[in-house]
Protein backbone atom coordinates (compact mmCIF):
# COMPACT_ATOMS: atom_id res chain seq x y z
CA UNK A 1 0.00 0.00 0.00
CA UNK A 2 1.56 3.28 -1.20
CA UNK A 3 -0.23 7.16 -0.19
CA UNK A 4 -1.08 9.53 2.59
CA UNK A 5 -0.38 8.56 6.80
CA UNK A 6 -2.05 11.02 9.23
CA UNK A 7 -3.14 11.39 12.88
CA UNK A 8 -6.91 12.63 13.02
CA UNK A 9 -8.46 14.65 15.91
CA UNK A 10 -11.85 13.11 16.28
CA UNK A 11 -15.13 15.59 17.13
CA UNK A 12 -18.35 13.85 17.79
CA UNK A 13 -21.23 16.56 17.46
CA UNK A 14 -24.46 17.09 17.08
CA UNK A 15 -24.72 18.40 14.02
CA UNK A 16 -22.16 20.29 11.23
CA UNK A 17 -21.33 23.39 12.20
CA UNK A 18 -22.72 25.93 10.06
CA UNK A 19 -21.37 29.47 11.06
CA UNK A 20 -18.11 30.78 12.87
CA UNK A 21 -18.59 30.60 16.25
CA UNK A 22 -17.48 28.24 19.33
CA UNK A 23 -19.39 24.30 19.33
CA UNK A 24 -18.96 21.57 21.74
CA UNK A 25 -18.03 18.14 21.06
CA UNK A 26 -20.26 15.31 22.49
CA UNK A 27 -16.86 13.05 22.35
CA UNK A 28 -13.11 12.99 21.07
CA UNK A 29 -10.64 10.77 19.86
CA UNK A 30 -7.19 11.17 18.64
CA UNK A 31 -5.84 7.93 16.14
CA UNK A 32 -4.24 7.54 13.19
CA UNK A 33 -5.56 8.48 9.91
CA UNK A 34 -5.00 8.78 6.30
CA UNK A 35 -5.93 6.87 3.44
CA UNK A 36 -3.15 4.72 2.47
CA UNK A 37 -2.47 3.70 6.51
CA UNK A 38 -5.77 3.32 7.12
CA UNK A 39 -5.91 0.76 3.77
CA UNK A 40 -2.89 -0.61 4.91
CA UNK A 41 -4.23 -1.32 9.25
CA UNK A 42 -7.36 -2.62 6.79
CA UNK A 43 -6.13 -5.44 5.22
CA UNK A 44 -3.55 -6.50 8.67
CA UNK A 45 -7.10 -6.86 10.31
CA UNK A 46 -8.18 -8.83 7.49
CA UNK A 47 -5.55 -11.20 7.52
CA UNK A 48 -3.28 -9.98 4.84
CA UNK A 49 0.41 -8.90 5.19
CA UNK A 50 0.14 -5.04 4.79
CA UNK A 51 3.16 -2.95 4.02
CA UNK A 52 3.25 0.57 3.69
CA UNK A 53 4.87 3.22 1.40
CA UNK A 54 4.27 6.69 2.69
CA UNK A 55 6.29 9.92 3.35
CA UNK A 56 6.31 11.67 7.63
CA UNK A 57 8.31 13.81 9.26
CA UNK A 58 10.59 13.17 12.00
CA UNK A 59 8.10 15.20 14.37
CA UNK A 60 6.01 14.52 17.13
CA UNK A 61 2.88 13.55 14.53
CA UNK A 62 5.16 11.36 12.81
CA UNK A 63 6.27 8.97 15.95
CA UNK A 64 2.04 9.07 16.79
CA UNK A 65 1.53 7.95 12.93
CA UNK A 66 4.69 5.03 13.52
CA UNK A 67 3.11 4.08 16.96
CA UNK A 68 -0.09 3.52 15.89
CA UNK A 69 0.58 1.29 12.76
CA UNK A 70 3.24 -0.35 14.44
CA UNK A 71 0.42 -1.62 16.77
CA UNK A 72 -1.29 -2.32 14.16
CA UNK A 73 1.07 -4.71 12.81
CA UNK A 74 1.11 -3.04 9.30
CA UNK A 75 5.38 -3.10 8.21
CA UNK A 76 6.37 0.70 8.33
CA UNK A 77 9.92 0.06 6.66
CA UNK A 78 9.34 1.52 3.70
CA UNK A 79 8.26 4.79 5.40
CA UNK A 80 10.47 7.69 4.83
CA UNK A 81 10.75 10.03 7.53
CA UNK A 82 11.87 13.59 6.21
CA UNK A 83 14.68 15.52 9.06
CA UNK A 84 13.09 18.60 9.69
CA UNK A 85 9.55 17.36 7.78
CA UNK A 86 6.17 18.42 8.90
CA UNK A 87 3.51 15.09 9.01
CA UNK A 88 0.32 15.35 8.07
CA UNK A 89 -2.54 15.64 10.26
CA UNK A 90 -6.95 16.11 10.10
CA UNK A 91 -9.32 17.71 11.78
CA UNK A 92 -12.62 15.65 11.27
CA UNK A 93 -16.05 15.95 12.44
CA UNK A 94 -18.79 13.42 13.28
CA UNK A 95 -22.32 14.20 13.13
CA UNK A 96 -25.32 12.03 14.70
CA UNK A 97 -25.76 10.66 11.37
CA UNK A 98 -22.26 9.15 11.31
CA UNK A 99 -21.49 11.27 8.65
CA UNK A 100 -17.90 12.90 8.54
CA UNK A 101 -16.01 16.57 7.39
CA UNK A 102 -12.71 16.54 6.96
CA UNK A 103 -10.09 19.19 6.98
CA UNK A 104 -6.60 18.30 5.95
CA UNK A 105 -3.32 19.50 6.18
CA UNK A 106 -1.20 16.98 3.92
CA UNK A 107 2.47 18.08 5.52
CA UNK A 108 5.05 20.01 4.24
CA UNK A 109 8.88 19.70 3.49
CA UNK A 110 8.27 15.67 2.64
CA UNK A 111 10.26 15.74 -0.34
CA UNK A 112 11.89 12.32 -0.35
CA UNK A 113 11.90 9.50 -2.79
CA UNK A 114 10.85 6.06 -2.23
CA UNK A 115 12.65 3.64 -4.62
CA UNK A 116 10.29 1.02 -5.90
CA UNK A 117 13.01 -1.39 -6.23
CA UNK A 118 13.27 -1.58 -2.77
CA UNK A 119 9.46 -2.96 -2.45
CA UNK A 120 9.44 -6.76 -2.19
CA UNK A 121 7.74 -9.25 -3.84
CA UNK A 122 3.91 -8.96 -2.69
CA UNK A 123 0.72 -9.75 -4.77
CA UNK A 124 -0.86 -6.40 -5.54
CA UNK A 125 0.10 -2.94 -5.31
CA UNK A 126 -2.94 -0.52 -3.76
CA UNK A 127 -1.73 3.26 -4.27
CA UNK A 128 -3.62 6.57 -3.42
CA UNK A 129 -3.95 9.15 -6.13
CA UNK A 130 -2.14 12.21 -3.77
CA UNK A 131 1.26 11.95 -4.61
CA UNK A 132 1.47 11.83 -8.56
CA UNK A 133 5.22 10.65 -8.30
CA UNK A 134 4.57 7.64 -6.07
CA UNK A 135 1.63 6.77 -7.83
CA UNK A 136 3.06 6.80 -11.08
CA UNK A 137 6.10 4.58 -10.04
CA UNK A 138 3.96 2.60 -7.72
CA UNK A 139 1.62 1.59 -10.78
CA UNK A 140 4.48 1.16 -13.06
CA UNK A 141 6.17 -1.13 -10.62
CA UNK A 142 2.54 -3.16 -10.36
CA UNK A 143 2.58 -3.33 -14.20
CA UNK A 144 6.31 -4.66 -14.52
CA UNK A 145 5.61 -7.51 -11.90
CA UNK A 146 1.91 -8.18 -13.71
CA UNK A 147 0.14 -7.78 -10.59
CA UNK A 148 -3.26 -5.75 -9.62
CA UNK A 149 -2.00 -1.89 -9.85
CA UNK A 150 -5.25 -0.74 -8.01
CA UNK A 151 -5.99 2.92 -7.27
CA UNK A 152 -7.79 4.78 -4.76
CA UNK A 153 -9.02 7.51 -7.11
CA UNK A 154 -10.49 10.33 -5.09
CA UNK A 155 -10.93 14.19 -6.55
CA UNK A 156 -9.26 15.70 -8.30
CA UNK A 157 -7.93 12.89 -10.49
CA UNK A 158 -5.55 13.38 -13.34
CA UNK A 159 -5.57 10.07 -15.58
CA UNK A 160 -2.01 10.78 -16.97
CA UNK A 161 -1.09 9.31 -13.72
CA UNK A 162 -3.21 6.08 -13.70
CA UNK A 163 -2.16 4.79 -17.16
CA UNK A 164 -0.72 1.89 -15.93
CA UNK A 165 -3.23 1.08 -13.45
CA UNK A 166 -4.91 -2.08 -13.64
CA UNK A 167 -7.58 -1.53 -11.56
CA UNK A 168 -9.18 2.31 -10.90
CA UNK A 169 -11.51 2.41 -8.21
CA UNK A 170 -13.18 5.96 -7.82
CA UNK A 171 -15.38 7.64 -5.30
CA UNK A 172 -18.25 9.91 -6.52
CA UNK A 173 -16.74 12.70 -6.29
CA UNK A 174 -13.57 11.75 -8.33
CA UNK A 175 -15.34 10.22 -11.17
CA UNK A 176 -18.02 13.31 -11.10
CA UNK A 177 -15.21 16.04 -11.20
CA UNK A 178 -13.20 14.36 -13.95
CA UNK A 179 -15.77 13.88 -16.30
CA UNK A 180 -18.20 16.25 -15.51
CA UNK A 181 -21.08 13.97 -15.51
CA UNK A 182 -23.59 12.95 -12.24
CA UNK A 183 -24.85 9.69 -14.41
CA UNK A 184 -22.16 6.46 -13.33
CA UNK A 185 -22.60 5.13 -16.48
CA UNK A 186 -22.30 7.86 -18.36
CA UNK A 187 -18.60 8.87 -16.66
CA UNK A 188 -17.59 5.05 -16.49
CA UNK A 189 -17.82 5.26 -20.36
CA UNK A 190 -15.78 8.66 -20.72
CA UNK A 191 -13.37 6.71 -18.64
CA UNK A 192 -13.73 3.30 -20.44
CA UNK A 193 -12.63 5.17 -23.55
CA UNK A 194 -9.50 6.63 -22.03
CA UNK A 195 -8.52 3.78 -20.45
CA UNK A 196 -7.58 -0.15 -20.61
CA UNK A 197 -7.97 -0.52 -16.82
CA UNK A 198 -11.18 -2.08 -15.09
CA UNK A 199 -13.15 0.98 -13.45
CA UNK A 200 -15.61 1.26 -10.59
CA UNK A 201 -17.11 3.79 -8.88
CA UNK A 202 -17.98 3.54 -4.85
CA UNK A 203 -20.57 5.89 -3.91
CA UNK A 204 -21.72 5.11 0.09
CA UNK A 205 -24.66 3.63 0.83
CA UNK A 206 -25.61 3.23 -2.87
CA UNK A 207 -23.09 0.72 -3.13
CA UNK A 208 -20.53 -0.14 -6.27
CA UNK A 209 -21.19 0.62 -10.15
CA UNK A 210 -18.36 -0.36 -12.19
CA UNK A 211 -18.06 -1.62 -16.03
CA UNK A 212 -16.70 -5.01 -17.26
CA UNK A 213 -16.80 -5.93 -21.03
CA UNK A 214 -18.55 -2.36 -22.05
CA UNK A 215 -21.17 -3.26 -19.85
CA UNK A 216 -22.43 -1.48 -16.56
CA UNK A 217 -23.24 -3.81 -13.36
CA UNK A 218 -24.33 -2.57 -10.12
CA UNK A 219 -23.58 -4.16 -6.80
CA UNK A 220 -25.35 -2.94 -3.89
CA UNK A 221 -24.37 -1.82 -0.52
CA UNK A 222 -25.73 -4.12 2.71
CA UNK A 223 -28.34 -2.33 4.10
CA UNK A 224 -27.04 -1.14 7.96
CA UNK A 225 -27.71 1.61 10.48
CA UNK A 226 -24.19 3.61 10.08
CA UNK A 227 -23.12 5.67 13.23
CA UNK A 228 -19.64 6.09 12.00
CA UNK A 229 -18.32 6.10 7.78
CA UNK A 230 -14.72 7.60 9.22
CA UNK A 231 -11.69 5.34 7.09
CA UNK A 232 -15.32 3.74 5.60
CA UNK A 233 -13.70 3.92 2.04
CA UNK A 234 -10.32 3.26 2.95
CA UNK A 235 -11.42 0.17 4.22
CA UNK A 236 -13.18 -1.07 0.81
CA UNK A 237 -10.20 -0.10 -1.13
CA UNK A 238 -7.96 -2.44 1.35
CA UNK A 239 -10.15 -5.16 1.48
CA UNK A 240 -10.93 -4.88 -2.71
CA UNK A 241 -7.24 -4.95 -2.89
CA UNK A 242 -6.54 -8.15 -0.82
CA UNK A 243 -9.56 -9.84 -2.66
CA UNK A 244 -7.72 -9.32 -5.86
CA UNK A 245 -4.15 -10.38 -4.16
CA UNK A 246 -5.76 -13.72 -3.26
CA UNK A 247 -7.13 -14.21 -6.51
CA UNK A 248 -10.76 -13.26 -6.37
CA UNK A 249 -12.72 -12.47 -9.45
CA UNK A 250 -13.53 -8.66 -9.21
CA UNK A 251 -17.32 -9.06 -8.13
CA UNK A 252 -16.40 -11.41 -5.39
CA UNK A 253 -13.75 -8.64 -4.35
CA UNK A 254 -16.73 -6.05 -4.45
CA UNK A 255 -19.04 -7.77 -1.92
CA UNK A 256 -15.95 -8.85 0.28
CA UNK A 257 -14.89 -5.14 0.34
CA UNK A 258 -18.34 -3.92 0.88
CA UNK A 259 -19.00 -6.71 4.07
CA UNK A 260 -15.43 -4.70 5.17
CA UNK A 261 -16.90 -1.21 5.23
CA UNK A 262 -20.43 -1.84 5.89
CA UNK A 263 -19.16 -3.21 9.30
CA UNK A 264 -16.76 -0.29 9.71
CA UNK A 265 -19.53 1.60 9.46
CA UNK A 266 -21.90 0.38 12.55
CA UNK A 267 -18.80 1.19 14.66
CA UNK A 268 -17.64 4.21 16.14
CA UNK A 269 -14.10 4.81 16.75
CA UNK A 270 -12.32 4.92 12.96
CA UNK A 271 -9.99 2.29 13.02
CA UNK A 272 -11.54 0.83 16.42
CA UNK A 273 -14.47 -0.19 14.28
CA UNK A 274 -12.37 -2.01 11.50
CA UNK A 275 -13.35 -5.62 11.25
CA UNK A 276 -10.99 -8.91 11.23
CA UNK A 277 -11.23 -11.84 9.22
CA UNK A 278 -14.13 -13.66 10.89
CA UNK A 279 -16.19 -10.95 11.70
CA UNK A 280 -16.13 -10.24 7.85
CA UNK A 281 -16.22 -13.40 6.58
CA UNK A 282 -19.37 -14.49 8.60
CA UNK A 283 -20.94 -11.43 7.59
CA UNK A 284 -20.83 -12.72 4.16
CA UNK A 285 -22.10 -15.70 4.89
CA UNK A 286 -25.02 -14.66 6.93
CA UNK A 287 -25.81 -11.69 4.24
CA UNK A 288 -23.95 -12.23 0.74
CA UNK A 289 -26.41 -14.66 -0.30
CA UNK A 290 -28.96 -11.63 -0.62
CA UNK A 291 -26.77 -9.90 -3.17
Amino acid sequence: MAGLATVDFVMNVTEMPDSAEKYRAEGAACMGGGGGANAAVAIARLGGDARLIAKIGDDQIGDMIMADLKAEYVNTSLIHRSVGGKSSFSSVLIDASGERQIVNFRGAELDATIESSAVPPCDAILTDNRDPVLTRAMLALADERNIPGVVDAEHPVDMENLTQASHIAFSAQGLTGLTGSNDFAEGLAVIAAQSSAWICVTDGANGVTYMQANTIHHIPAFRIKAVDTLGAGDVWHGAFALGLAEGRETRSAIKFANAAAALKCQKPGGRIGYPDRAMTEQFLTTLGEKL
